[in-house]
């Protein structure tokens, strides 16, 4: 007996929140990859790694959030909680994986297919994963020809995103990117929730141990979206990260350039120091005017 799958339970609340969730993600990570890699006084490993993270926390969300709105209509749905923590960690380390590689090997064509192939690959597994950990009255069959598909979105999303984190800047080219990965990403997941079917035991049954939707994807969300929260945060504070390697330290239209006297005089200790000269002070600037020294009288009808 087929059983009824829908994964838009909630309308389009679950997809554009996911959607969101991935965006977030991405942007964040392309940030502190675009950090690492253009300011070499940077501490490389750590904003790698925190790119990764945002990536990878922003994927399994995605997911999960999605997840919220699939629904079997014949029978109750539950996760297992180990399954679902492993999909988890698949998806910061895959993903970290690849953002060393590139990040330490450069953005060459090798280096960019290899680690792209295999992120997409290992976000694809956390996908299937976090499919695994689900629990019904049956079991989920697969169409491997759209699962196949699903694969290759991955792969293709990966190494575009691998590209990205090296090769783009600015922070509108960054925020589009960020965009594009979100809808490459969500095309992914809904892909491979296109491929499910469910064939149930029959009408009747428990789906096994596990939590539900509300009760552990909601709790367990919220790791991952408060980590994304503070890689905000860590963002907003750092202008490099915002505005791109460069562009903060470019001088703000319209403001005058400092004369070489405002610069003496704004010097430490130069408002009160007389200049090496200051023992003959000439008075015009003709050749005709005379020079007075220190101990000079100087005209009173001057």
């Amino acid at each position: 007996m087929q059983g009824t799958v829908d994964g838009f339970s909630y309308g389009l609340i679950t997809p554009l929140a996911a959607y969101v969730m991935a965006c977030l993600g991405a942007a964040l990570g392309l940030r502190c990859i675009t950090r690492s890699l253009r300011n070499d006084q940077s501490w490389k490993p750590g904003w790698l790694a925190l790119g990764a993270a945002s990536i990878g926390c922003g994927i399994w969300t995605m997911h999960f959030i999605a997840m919220i709105g699939f629904q079997v209509e014949e029978s109750r749905i539950r996760y297992d909680v180990g399954l679902t923590i492993l999909s988890l960690a698949v998806a910061i380390v895959v993903v970290g994986l690849g953002v060393f590689a590139v990040g330490y090997r450069g953005a060459n064509t090798a280096t960019l297919l290899m680690a792209g192939t295999f992120t997409g690959i290992g976000v694809a597994a956390m996908h299937y994963i976090g499919m695994a950990a689900i629990r019904v009255n049956g079991s989920l069959e697969y169409d491997v020809r759209t699962v196949a598909l699903s694969v290759v979105i991955a792969i293709v999303a990966a190494t575009a995103a691998l590209w990205a984190a090296v090769a783009i800047r600015g922070f509108m080219t960054s925020l589009g990117a960020s965009l594009v990965m979100g809808v490459a990403v969500s095309g992914m997941h809904y892909t491979g929730m296109a491929a499910v079917s469910v064939h149930l035991h029959g009408a009747t049954g428990s789906p096994g141990v596990g939590g539900s939707a509300h009760s552990l994807l909601l709790p367990m969300l919220l790791g991952p979206a408060l980590f994304l929260l503070l890689a905000g945060v860590v963002v907003m504070f750092d202008p490099m990260l915002v505005l791109g390697d460069g562009d903060w330290r470019r001088p703000v239209v319209g403001r005058r350039a400092p004369t070489p006297q405002a610069s003496w005089a704004q010097e430490p200790g130069s408002l009160f120091e007389a200049p090496s000269d200051a023992g003959h002070r000439t008075y015009g600037q003709d050749a005709g005017h005379r020079s007075y020294g220190q101990g000079a009288p100087v005209p009173r009808n001057w």
